[in-house]
């Protein structure tokens, strides 16, 4: 009879951890995004939080923190409670850029402090000129960059981002004497860029199709091995002579210590949004085509990039301006 009573007391006791599980999400969850409005990658998080707030039940609101080449907004996400109501849209500067420009300055691991949920898409990185610039290549970029004559700048997201890299690695291999202009964010890059402060801008598809479509610049080249279908026009910077082949590329993460009951409910969430003809259409139009994994998945792949953009900052010579 005791054994019966002491069972029944650990089921009961057990109801609320479980049932607390099964109806997450009780209250509106916070997506951090660690860059600031009107960049590449706030529009990416909007798709995503709209579809995943349908999904889920509750509001997903989109926090963007810029800063530190997203290493505010990352740092913010890490030190948060894990409790599934804080997750991060997980950039390639703050995840693996910055674990080689900041070291030990580096206010958190990527690995160690974040749980994967599921990679979001890939997107490379664009090269613009301004109209004022009479370059309609990149051979005819190089050209006027290498007359003493021209004095020409490059702008780009903030130090340590893929921008900074890809035109970092522009003035080694072509041998141009061209000036980084870091900005916190790709919305204050691209204003100085089309009022001419800067003569080339390094930024992602979301944030200069509807400008090129309207004449206000011209892209000249994308990294990547294959061309962006929203450019197909565009050659890549190897088709260009150029052997640069730097990738952006979104996830979505959590705090380190997430129960997974609640990151398999975000992982499926998270899956059924990017494979939904809503979100991949608005992906597509962006230039960032959907692109999902599993949670291992990421961090394998969160694992190698670390590695790889090691080596790519090496090459580059970049470091934090």
């Amino acid at each position: 009879m005791l054994s019966k009573v002491l069972a029944c007391a650990v089921a009961i006791c057990a109801l609320p951890h479980t049932a607390g599980a099964d109806v997450y999400p009780t209250r509106p969850i916070r997506l951090i995004n660690p860059t600031a409005p009107g960049g590449t990658a706030e529009p990416i998080a909007r798709v995503i939080a709209s579809k995943l707030s349908a999904s889920l039940g509750q509001s997903v609101v989109v926090d963007s923190r810029g800063g530190a080449g997203g290493t505010v907004g990352t740092a913010t996400a890490a030190s948060s409670l894990p409790d599934g109501y804080t997750l991060l849209l997980g950039v390639v500067s703050p995840m693996a850029i910055n674990v080689s420009l900041y070291g030990a300055k580096l206010p958190y691991d990527p690995l160690r402090d974040f749980a994967p949920v599921s990679l979001i898409t890939k997107v490379p990185q664009v090269l613009s000129v301004h109209p004022s610039l009479t370059a309609n290549t990149i051979k005819q970029l190089i050209d006027y960059a290498r007359d003493p004559k021209n004095k020409l700048n490059y702008g780009s997201a903030g130090s340590g981002t893929t921008g900074h890299l890809v035109g970092e690695l522009l003035k080694k291999f072509a041998n141009l004497q061209i000036t980084h202009i870091p900005f916190k964010g790709s919305g204050p890059a691209l204003s100085a860029f089309l009022s001419g402060d800067v003569g080339i801008m390094l930024s992602g598809p979301p944030a200069v199709l509807a400008l090129s479509q309207a004449g206000r610049l011209r892209v000249l080249a994308t990294s990547g091995v294959t061309r962006t279908p929203v450019l197909p026009d565009v050659p890549t910077f190897i088709e260009s002579g150029l052997p640069i082949d730097v990738t952006s590329w979104y996830c979505l993460v959590v705090p380190a210590g997430t129960p997974q009951s609640i990151i398999a409910r975000l992982h499926a969430a998270t899956v059924s949004a990017l494979n939904s003809p809503q979100v991949a259409e608005a992906l597509l139009k962006m230039g960032a085509p959907p692109e999902s994994s599993s949670p291992e998945e990421l961090r394998v792949f969160l694992r190698a990039e670390i590695k790889k953009f090691a080596e790519v900052v090496e090459i580059a010579g970049a470091r934090i301006d």
